[in-house]
């Protein structure tokens, strides 16, 4: 039996901790601390070790960009998966959240059915990204000058050009369906890919694949990908 889910919510709004904090807690999930602002949630997540991090981008003092960088860091000495929230669908924090490791966002009017699920999605592996707004947030705030990007420049020799493949169309946001679907093969062999993409480029999950297509000019801001 699988331990049950730890989350940590950060969010300077008490009411929004307090609402998060009663649809998880309802749904089983065990919401290990609250934090106020990114000092106290990198002090609870060293404290409490949780799961996952629902992360309020804009917070006073540490806010949670910064916050999610040191957590991701190993800064707070465990690295659980961090979730940002945000009022905005295109806020450049966003775009540095998702660079910095960050497992994907909602926005806080998210229905608690969808919380739920997304949190169970994130914790099982995957990267929680809706994909026409992850698109354009992407297109909009990535450069191939990125910080970061040179290094993963010389790390897409490494990549097939199947694999290649995978990763322009992971950055469309297609799910393994569709990518299983496009591609003509079984979704067990799409999963093989992913895992293989993910491993060569030493990524996370799905979220920095699509920071990392962009960043690397593999896809372009317009939606073309590039040459391989």
């Amino acid at each position: 039996m699988n331990a049950p889910l730890r989350v940590v919510i950060a969010d300077d709004q008490g009411l929004v901790r307090t609402g998060f904090r009663m649809i998880l807690t309802a749904a089983g999930i065990d919401v290990a601390a609250e934090a106020a602002d990114g000092e106290q949630a990198v002090e609870a997540v060293r404290r409490t070790r949780p799961d996952l991090v629902l992360m309020d981008i804009r917070m006073p003092g540490t806010d949670g960009l910064e916050a999610t960088r040191r957590i991701l860091s190993g800064d707070g000495g465990h690295e659980p998966r961090v979730v940002i929230l945000t009022t905005f669908d295109l806020d450049h924090y966003v775009y540095a959240a998702l660079a910095a490791g960050a497992s994907g966002f909602l926005l806080k009017d998210v229905t608690p059915e969808y919380l739920v699920a997304a949190v169970r999605l994130v914790r099982a592996g995957d990267a929680l990204l809706a994909p026409a707004i992850t698109r354009r947030l992407v297109g909009r705030f990535a450069t191939a000058a990125a910080p970061g990007a040179a290094a993963v420049h010389r790390d897409l020799a490494a990549l097939t050009p199947r694999e290649l493949e995978v990763l322009g169309l992971l950055a469309k946001g297609l799910s393994n369906a569709e990518l299983a679907g496009h591609l003509h093969v079984s979704e067990a062999t799409v999963k093989t890919h992913v895992t293989r993409v993910l491993s060569k480029l030493r990524l996370r999950d799905r979220a920095q694949a699509v920071v990392a297509a962009y960043e690397t000019g593999l896809v372009t801001p317009g939606g073309a990908q590039g040459p391989g």
